[in-house]
């Protein structure tokens, strides 16, 4: 942005003077306005040239004003996936950049990961349960030492839950991304090898965006060539898995699930996932942390002065032609 332009809005779903590291307001005519998706706009959305779209608040309210924003430059998501502003963006002007929030879901996503992972094999929904009415529920459980897992979606978030399956002695880590390649930890391979990985693995996990390309990714077919006796987890999208081909497999028993995310979702009062065998389900929490907003600041302030200094943004997915 040059420093002789006239004043531009930066909307911001945090107060701007809670984010260290920000230009001052005026620097290259920038105008900090408050919106976290409420249902007063903070200012005219014709003046926006910077968009930082309210967190985890839906489609709705991402893409409204969008087609008002006729001066803005860059739309920033604070999620890793976009799926929640794609609907909006046919009604953007060309030239503007779309980013998402690598580097702020990483660490959460991979906690969570593991926690699901750990919480179904080991049996920790059956313990708590059994806490609720007194009941000792001893006995052997799976582990995660020696397991196979397959993850699929080898972006920074799939790369952070290997790192964090590391220690945990597991036999074998494959990874699956859109197109081979290879990286420090070794082969990535393409998503056409999925059928002859997914009978291997005892450990599934789902960490793809949400694409035409990734939707049902998780069908019949695919689930059933998991073995009898594997854990799909699902820190992706809920569309990612045909729920209803998920609901046979889970409820006769042959492989279960842990949910971080669901189809539909919120998950409505009497879903047969609720109690479905074998079935771990969070409320869609992977990146609601403790380390979400110091990481959303940091990428925020730092966009922000890069757009100042009229250096190159990170994160930009496309932009709008």
């Amino acid at each position: 942005m040059r420093r002789d332009e006239t004043t531009a809005d930066v909307w911001l779903p945090i107060p701007a003077e809670e984010i260290e590291g920000l230009p001052e307001p005026g620097t290259a005519g920038l105008n900090y306005r408050l919106w976290d998706g409420g249902p007063d706009f903070p200012a005219d959305p014709a003046h926006c040239a910077f968009y930082v779209v309210p967190y985890m608040k839906g489609t709705e309210i991402a893409v409204r004003p969008l087609a008002a924003m006729t001066s803005v430059r860059v739309v920033q998501t604070l999620s890793a996936g976009i799926d929640h502003v794609t609907p909006g963006i046919p009604s953007l002007r060309p030239g503007v950049a779309l980013c998402n929030a690598k580097g702020v879901h990483e660490a959460s996503t991979a906690e969570l990961t593991l926690a699901l992972t750990l919480a179904s094999l080991r049996g920790i929904p059956g313990f708590v349960r059994g806490q609720d009415t007194e009941e000792w529920r001893a006995g052997f459980y799976p582990a995660l030492a020696d397991k196979s897992v397959l993850i699929v979606g080898y972006g920074s978030i799939g790369a952070a839950i290997e790192d964090r399956l590391a220690p945990f002695e597991c036999a074998r880590v494959a990874r699956v991304a859109r197109s081979a390649r290879t990286t420090a930890r070794g082969q990535v391979h393409a998503l056409t090898d999925l059928p002859a990985l997914l009978p291997e693995a005892d450990v599934v996990v789902l960490s793809t965006p949400l694409t035409p390309g990734t939707l049902h990714l998780a069908d019949a077919g695919f689930l059933g060539r998991m073995k009898d006796g594997a854990l799909l987890v699902n820190v992706a999208r809920g569309p990612v898995v045909d729920t209803a081909a998920l609901l046979k497999e889970v409820e006769s028993g042959r492989i279960g699930a842990a949910l971080d995310v669901t189809d539909p979702e919120p998950l409505p009062a009497g879903h047969p996932l609720w109690h479905a065998p074998g079935v771990l389900i969070s409320p869609h929490v992977g990146g609601s942390t403790s380390a979400f907003m110091p990481r959303a600041k940091r990428l925020i302030a730092g966009q922000l002065r890069r757009l100042v200094a009229g250096e190159e943004l990170v994160n930009v997915l496309f932009t709008t032609g």
